[in-house]
């Protein structure tokens, strides 16, 4: 084997690929973002009386647990343009992260409310709490704090998915790394130091929600 290592490639275009993951990061924020709102509303919806609305959120969940994410990014980039809608490859992988991260979300969420004992409802209900403030103050933050570590767990699994984005060109860490990888033919050297970014990155995220949840989930000490 006569492969000789050389990083300097890489090192050359380092502010490239940390651009890049910046824009890996952004993605992956907003994606997590829109499927907090979607697991929210969605359980907000699979709990009520309206029974249409309780089926439309089964269907919406088991079609996406149940397809592929490249699939479903390329039906959103691909197969709506057939329909007049046209979305830019940025805004197609965060409606595309939202949608796949929400779906997982609302079972998550669910979970965690349904664990919330009928009796505190009641109780809340009986203080003439409104039933939005019920679900808000007395179901939600509880369920939330239930859940938080497999609902982060989700999001870090969600970051790592926007690798699959590069596929329509939206402009994210392994996009970047296979333009330079296809200029330069430093493949080891290229795709070693995006994964030890994507660790890094993995990493960062785990920080950000231990401080979320020390802030907001911790109970009080006495």
């Amino acid at each position: 084997m006569n492969y000789v290592l050389d990083f300097s490639v890489v090192l050359e275009k380092m502010p490239d690929l940390l651009v890049a993951a910046m824009a890996t990061i952004g993605l992956a924020l907003a994606g997590m973002s829109l499927a907090l709102v979607i697991g929210v509303l969605g359980v907000a919806a699979r709990t009520s009386a309206i029974r249409p609305l309780r089926g439309a959120v089964i269907a919406f969940v088991e079609v996406i647990r149940n397809t592929p994410f490249l699939v479903q990014i390329f039906f959103i980039f691909f197969a709506l343009p057939m329909m007049g809608v046209r979305l830019n490859p940025t805004v197609t992988a965060i409606i595309a992260l939202g949608l796949n991260g929400g779906a997982y979300a609302i079972e998550i969420i669910r979970g965690g409310v349904d664990s919330i004992h009928r009796g505190q409802v009641e109780a809340g209900l009986a203080l003439g709490l409104h039933k939005a403030q019920v679900f808000r103050l007395i179901v939600l933050k509880p369920a939330l704090r239930a859940i938080y570590p497999s609902l982060t767990s989700q999001f870090i699994m969600l970051t790592l998915t926007t690798s699959v984005c590069t596929s329509i060109a939206a402009y994210e860490l392994t996009s970047v790394a296979q333009i330079i990888e296809s200029d330069t033919f430093r493949s080891f050297e290229v795709y070693f130091t995006i994964t030890l970014m994507y660790l890094v990155i993995s990493w960062m995220m785990m920080g950000l929600f231990a401080l979320i949840s020390r802030h907001f989930f911790s109970y009080p000490v006495r």
